[in-house]
């Protein structure tokens, strides 16, 4: 048989570039090398029997968000979101934490003196998160649908999130609670444009939450498959592509990989110099993930730090910078900013009764082989002692065995490459289109359709999306 489309990779966007080439009536197979779908949205018994926890991705406002995947009907799929009662909470000092309201004036009330700064910085674009995302999570180089308030979101994100919070605030406790959400960008605070990363996860914690997947992000990922069959595509799983040669008969192929797979699978068919490109793409930071089963809740001082399903247990704007510029140096800081999930206080489904769990990661430098939950458990006890003897078993990769167990995490770099002001540009290469692959593929057209695309990392599908609309484009 010829397939009009072979994706190579179930991940998100692997999954939605199938449903939009299925949308417009090609015939889709996907193949994807493990047992199990889904990329950085599967989910798994990594600690102890009847605990569930989630390998890589873990909250997904994005998944609310993303143009794409707003409009698919998941939910007859089996697709639930829930919410927890505040977005997020920040653990700033031991016994306080900043809890960050999904009401903007909530949030603004808890926030005392900057709560109207804070207010004044989101209301804009909160107001129009819609058109903000469309244009966010548009593809390059196009121009943005809505020219002045994507400016004006530039014009304030655009500045390192060090700068940005120190200009916008005045206290230490809105300041943490901005440079919290920046650091999700795996990038130094102080780098040109990593302010827009806390720009744009606040915005989302306004308009739309924080929200998991009920039972586990592996959830979101078989809703996509179930819609995608339904639609007449087909999925084979464990088969491992390492050669053209092995797929069968398409005219178009899609590589939901990383750049280093695209150069593995096809890298004889490159035209030297976007080959040369490839090879020179930047991965970043990797990370270091923790997964626990726990006999009891995290024994937060704070006992607000419960109302929050994301807590960034990162201290002060200060140590949080600290904390970041060392893993680029090639270190780790005393005090390293930890990314924490609490899906069970929400989402009883995950543990047995009266049982938790917990996720929760630190970046590490590139590649680091090195095991550091034990650090990242010391800075969970210092904002809640004791955390330690509520462990029932524990789960940790390091960043080389994050790529091990997932090849598109080069390095342990989960968001599918540096992200910087740069490379948002440029990813995968610099050409017109950044979906097409050029080479000689014996009549197949080739594409990339990964997070190493634009517009980048996070579970939103859009890669997918756009890498779909340019094989339909040439297909006719």
């Amino acid at each position: 048989m010829t397939y009009d489309a072979i994706i190579i990779g179930s991940g998100p966007n692997g999954l939605s570039a199938a449903i939009r080439l299925a949308q417009a009536g090609l015939s889709v197979l996907v193949l994807e090398g493990k047992e199990t779908i889904g990329g950085g949205t599967r989910s798994g018994e990594l600690t102890l029997p009847g605990f569930t926890h989630d390998i890589c991705s873990a909250i997904h406002p994005l998944g609310l968000a993303s143009p794409f995947l707003r409009g698919l009907p998941l939910e007859r799929f089996g697709l639930k979101w829930v919410y927890s009662a505040a977005p997020f909470a920040h653990a700033l000092h031991p016994g306080e934490s900043v809890v960050i309201e999904k009401d903007l004036s909530a949030a603004a009330s808890a926030l005392g003196a900057d709560g109207k700064r804070w207010q004044k910085l989101f209301a804009p674009f909160v107001e129009n998160w819609q058109a903000l995302m469309d244009d966010f999570l548009g593809p390059l180089p196009m121009p943005p649908k809505h020219p002045l308030l994507t400016t004006r979101f530039g014009m304030v994100g655009g500045l390192p999130a060090t700068a940005l919070a120190k200009l916008r605030f005045r206290g230490e406790r809105a300041r943490a609670a901005f440079g919290g959400m920046a650091a999700h960008s795996m990038m130094p605070l102080n780098w040109l444009a990593v302010g827009g990363f806390g720009m744009m996860l606040g915005v989302l914690a306004h308009a739309v939450g924080w929200p998991m997947a009920k039972g586990g992000s592996q959830k979101i990922a078989e809703a996509l498959a179930a819609y995608l069959r339904e639609l007449g595509g087909e999925i084979r799983t464990g088969e491992m592509i390492s050669s053209l040669e092995e797929l069968p008969r398409a005219r178009a192929v899609l590589f939901d990989t990383s750049p280093k797979g695209v150069l593995t699978i096809a890298g004889d068919r490159l035209p030297g110099g976007y080959a040369r490109q490839l090879r020179n793409y930047k991965y970043g930071a990797g990370v270091c993930k923790v997964d626990w089963a726990l006999s009891e809740p995290i024994p937060w001082l704070d006992a607000d730090t419960r109302r929050a399903a994301t807590v960034h247990v990162g201290g002060t704007l200060a140590q949080m910078a600290e904390s970041e510029r060392a893993v680029w140096q090639g270190r780790l800081a005393e005090h390293p900013y930890v990314l924490l999930v609490q899906h069970s206080l929400f989402d009883g489904v995950r543990a047995p009764d009266d049982q938790h769990t917990a996720w929760a990661y630190c970046h590490t430098p590139h590649g680091s082989v090195e095991d550091v939950s034990g650090l990242i458990e010391a800075t969970i006890a210092r904002y809640a002692p004791g955390f330690r003897d509520v462990i029932l078993a524990k789960h940790a990769q390091t960043a080389a065995q994050m790529e091990t167990y997932n090849p598109n995490y080069v390095g342990g770099d989960i968001n599918g490459g540096v992200q910087n002001l740069r490379q948002f540009f440029t990813r995968p290469a610099i050409q017109w289109n950044p979906y097409r692959v050029p080479g000689d593929f014996d009549g197949r057209r080739a594409y990339i359709c990964s997070s190493a695309s634009p517009p980048g990392g996070g579970v939103h599908g859009m890669c997918g999306f756009y890498a779909a609309e340019t094989v339909i484009k040439d297909l006719g």
